[in-house]
């Protein structure tokens, strides 16, 4: 098991620049960097170039996560939408190759967050979300990429509430490098069990995602990660653990995030860099690797 961390725990947007924070955490300790997809367009292939040759030196693995937008995605009952959200899916992903990412993770089949102030159609955006899915998974494995289809909460998303709902999208998919993603903050709003739903994922979990019940780093609230890492490790889990907190106001990540108050108890970088620090050792104690 690797642990990681998503970069936009020290971050206001999700467009900042995440090449710096690669030997941040390499020097906290880290595996992993997950970085925001978002913008990856938006960097030069030099600039890719140096962000993969510092992972190499640093000894560190890149994931990737995404929301897609509104105006593409694959699951919209707009073709216009769909074609414009393969066409996106298609660039970001050769992009994330170039700095050698296996993993990409997040509401893929979807967008985000979810706009609840227009009537949403389940079973018309699972259907869609398959066929969308279905049409990007050989292109994503011909570069070696996994998609990890993320589970929500149903606050964020309609589709994929449940390991059980995720397990069977993935199934309906059929494709090898298509496999579901589950994260303790979402678990806790929809799960009776979060052991029970790891399980249920078993072998098709292939992203990890960790955090407190209000996005703290892990440790520093009340979620049973005794039973979390047990159940990890009884369905023998050799993926990316990734904590994702998200701890600062303000900036697109807090608003979109809904973070209304500070949740770094008025810690600076050195003291969120501590916290950081100390909750993956104490994520590789509870959760194991």
């Amino acid at each position: 098991m690797k642990h990681g961390i998503y970069y936009s725990y020290w971050e206001h947007e999700w467009s900042a620049k995440f090449g710096p924070y690669v030997e941040k955490v390499a020097k906290l300790g880290f595996d992993v960097i997950e970085v925001a997809a978002h913008h990856i367009n938006e960097y030069s292939d030099a600039e890719l170039a140096v962000i993969k040759q510092s992972a190499i030196d640093n000894n560190i693995i890149l994931t990737a996560g995404i929301g897609p937008s509104k105006s593409k995605y694959l699951s919209s009952p707009d073709a216009d939408v769909r074609a414009a959200g393969k066409a996106f899916f298609e660039k970001t992903l050769a992009n994330v190759a170039k700095l050698d990412i296996k993993t990409i993770g997040g509401a893929l089949h979807s967008y985000w967050p979810v706009d609840y102030s227009q009537p949403v159609d389940k079973e018309g955006d699972w259907a869609r979300g398959v066929e969308g899915i279905h049409g990007i998974a050989d292109f994503a494995n011909n570069l070696g990429i996994n998609l990890c289809i993320e589970v929500l909460n149903r606050f964020e998303n309609h589709v994929l509430n449940t390991a059980a709902e995720g397990v069977a999208f993935v199934k309906q998919v059929g494709k090898p490098n298509v496999k579901v993603m589950l994260d303790t903050f979402h678990m806790n709003i929809e799960e009776d069990s979060f052991g029970e739903a790891i399980r249920t994922a078993g072998p098709l979990l292939g992203h990890f995602h960790t955090g407190e019940s209000n996005r703290r780093v892990p440790g520093k609230g009340r979620m049973p990660w005794h039973e979390i890492g047990a159940a990890l490790r009884e369905i023998n889990y050799t993926g990316a653990v990734v904590m994702e907190p998200f701890v600062k106001t303000g900036g697109t990540i807090g608003s979109d995030i809904r973070v209304w108050r500070d949740l770094t108890g008025g810690a600076d970088e050195a003291k969120m860099d501590e916290d950081a620090h100390n909750s993956l050792a104490f994520s590789r104690f509870v959760l194991g690797g």
